[in-house]
């Protein structure tokens, strides 16, 4: 199980740091990513970690402000969100997945439940 933290309302240009607590003593055994999903559209993939911790990748829209990290320690994946914009808003999910192309695809085996992030001018 999957389960978001860290979500609320906050000014443009401020930051967020969203996390995501693994029950799962497997937590090793899977790249996890960040996805967002706004009313009327498809989730959307922002960010991934390989299992390591050692490579990540980004979509565009989260390169350079975004920034995904884990603590396999403690099973807990975060995603660093700065210099927050109003297009930001929307629910952010974590996901984890054994295999890279399907984490990046939004296929995964888990989902987290969510957590709604606003950002107003």
């Amino acid at each position: 199980q999957l389960m978001e933290s860290g979500g609320g309302s906050v000014q443009a240009g401020n930051s967020l740091r969203l996390s995501c607590a693994a029950s799962t003593y497997t937590f090793t055994d899977y790249n996890m990513g960040w996805f967002r999903q706004v009313p009327g559209k498809e989730r959307e993939f922002l960010a991934g970690i390989d299992w390591s911790g050692t490579n990540d990748f980004y979509d565009v829209s989260a390169k350079g402000r975004f920034f995904i990290s884990r603590d396999n320690g403690n099973y807990m994946l975060y995603l660093q969100m700065n210099s927050l914009k109003p297009e930001d808003t929307g629910i952010y999910y974590c996901a984890g997945d054994s295999n890279w192309d399907r984490l990046v695809a939004g296929h995964v085996e888990y989902w987290g439940q969510g957590t709604q992030v606003a950002v107003s001018l």
